[in-house]
């Protein structure tokens, strides 16, 4: 067993830093050209570390001039989040729609916005690497003509558990312990699995030996924490600077970071080396936005500033689950248990699968119908849970585990679409990273929203739509594998006016 106090004893104290220390270097930076941070968040589940900043599910060039307009007008900090849901793409789908995203906001910007890009992805180290980086570094040198230097990976979320020590990424456990991350279910996912926790050697595997794990640039807390000795935040900033010098040619610099003083050491770091000229990217876990650009971290959403400005529907509110992660099941579980008004309805994958592959379409789509009646009358007296069956549905074949998801999600997107255009819930939950994605593109018809702030501290976002059918109801955004057992209940009781 390891205990993260075992292991941190080998480094030096975190640095205190003040967000607005980052804030104003970052605005300093942008003094003379605004400057805004694309994120290209591989599932919305990204913004549950962020508050009051823009989230766009298109990504047309109009979609990121509304963004640079808001920002502007709004005065506030510079990033938008672009829902891309490439989690559930396969390679070819991923990359062809990085490019398109990364094009279209250079030409909204048209030389008036200085954009730096984000490939934000899964703190457990899932999802599309190094293609992302790899075609959004090579569509911004084809469009500007400037090379990418290096990619930095920073996957940590503290908040939830997830630390990266001596360039190890670790998932934190009961009683101070730490766990790699390739031990736990997530290295097992189908569609991308992986056997390392050493970051270096992470990016050598998944890169199939194109980096090798020595060539990796590795920022361990000694770099981040240079200035602990005397408080001093510009000493750290120097000696990560400094260390990011030799890279060139999308070098892989991985970082090391156990608290929020880390992110923001590593922010000013990050300032410095692009002060001298360094062109980076980034691939990261959700809270590096919040670090990066001098966020101070906002304070969890009371159950009045959930409906701030609107007034809530009668009908009961919408819970809708599609996670599979041992996690999740046992959040269902607890919140079936303990709201006991609710009523729960199960979408039978099993039969949902095998009327698609039988009958074709017209079997699922009369089975989807009678959910949404279901549904429905649910709502009129009080909440609803929609979740997928538990039976989790494998394959060693990836394509055919993304094919099965998308069959999956369709059928939640369906249901959530009808039910908004014929009966709108108080509020929608939706619990899982691909869920989230679709039912706010696709079952809300979200396509510009604000993201408020955390439902939970640091985890679980709050959307305001701003356009669209779901205007005015709120949306949460609650990533499959994060918070305790209790996290799915304590949410739903913060919006809910029947439990």
């Amino acid at each position: 067993m390891t205990l993260e106090a075992d292991v941190l004893a080998a480094f030096p104290e975190e640095v205190q830093i003040p967000a607005q220390l980052v804030a104003d270097a970052v605005a300093a930076s942008a003094a003379t050209t605004p400057r805004v941070l694309v994120v290209l968040d591989d599932d919305p589940t990204g913004t549950q570390s962020v508050a009051d900043l823009a989230v766009l599910t298109r990504w047309e060039v109009e979609d990121f001039t509304w963004a640079f307009t808001h920002i502007r007008e709004n005065q506030t900090q510079a990033a938008v989040y672009v829902l891309t849901n490439t989690r559930s793409l396969d390679p070819a789908e991923a990359a062809a729609r990085n490019e398109e995203i990364v094009r279209n906001a250079l030409s909204a910007a048209a030389g008036t916005v200085q954009l730096g890009f984000v490939s934000r992805s899964d703190s457990t180290l899932r999802g599309h690497y190094p293609l992302e980086p790899d075609v959004i570094a090579a569509t911004v040198a084809a469009a500007t003509g400037e090379p990418t230097d290096g990619v930095v990976i920073v996957p940590a979320f503290p908040d939830a558990g997830r630390v990266t020590i001596g360039g190890v990424h670790y998932m934190r456990g009961d009683a101070g312990t730490l766990t790699p991350v390739a031990e736990t279910e997530f290295a097992k996912d189908a569609s991308f699995g992986f056997k390392n926790s050493e970051m270096a050697k992470y990016v050598e595997e998944k890169s199939q030996g194109r980096f090798p794990a020595g060539d990796v640039i590795v920022l361990d807390l000694n770099i981040i924490r240079a200035g602990a000795s005397a408080q001093d935040p510009t000493i750290s900033a120097k000696a990560i600077a400094d260390a990011l010098e030799p890279a060139t040619n999308s070098t892989p610099i991985v970082a090391d970071i156990v608290t929020e003083n880390d992110f923001r050491a590593l922010a000013l770091g990050l300032e410095e080396a692009e002060r001298r000229g360094k062109k980076l990217l980034y691939r990261v876990g959700p809270p590096f936005v919040r670090g990066r650009i001098g966020q101070e971290i906002r304070t969890a959403l009371t159950s009045e500033e959930a409906f701030a400005g609107n007034t809530p529907s009668t009908a009961g509110g919408m819970i809708v689950v599609g996670s599979h992660v041992g996690l999740t099941t046992r959040q269902l579980n607890d919140l079936t248990a303990a709201h006991s008004s609710a009523r729960t309805i199960e979408i039978d994958v099993e039969k949902l699968i095998a009327g698609t592959e039988t009958a074709g379409e017209a079997e699922a789509d009369a089975y989807i119908g009678t959910v949404v009646s279901d549904v429905i009358d649910a709502l009129h007296h009080g909440d609803v849970i929609v979740h997928t069956s538990r039976l989790l549905i494998k394959t060693d074949d990836a394509a055919a585990s993304l094919k099965i998801a998308r069959t999956v999600s369709a059928a939640v997107v369906a249901v959530v679409n009808r039910t908004l255009k014929t009966f709108p819930p108080r509020f929608v939950i939706a619990k899982g990273g691909i869920t989230s994605s679709d039912v706010a593109a696709h079952g809300l018809e979200i396509r510009h929203a604000i993201v408020r702030g955390p439902m939970l501290p640091g985890i679980v976002s709050l959307w305001e739509p701003v356009d669209g059918p779901a205007k005015g109801i709120p949306y949460i955004v609650f990533a499959g594998n994060v918070g305790d057992d209790q996290s799915l209940t304590e949410v739903t009781r913060k919006l809910s006016a029947t439990f």
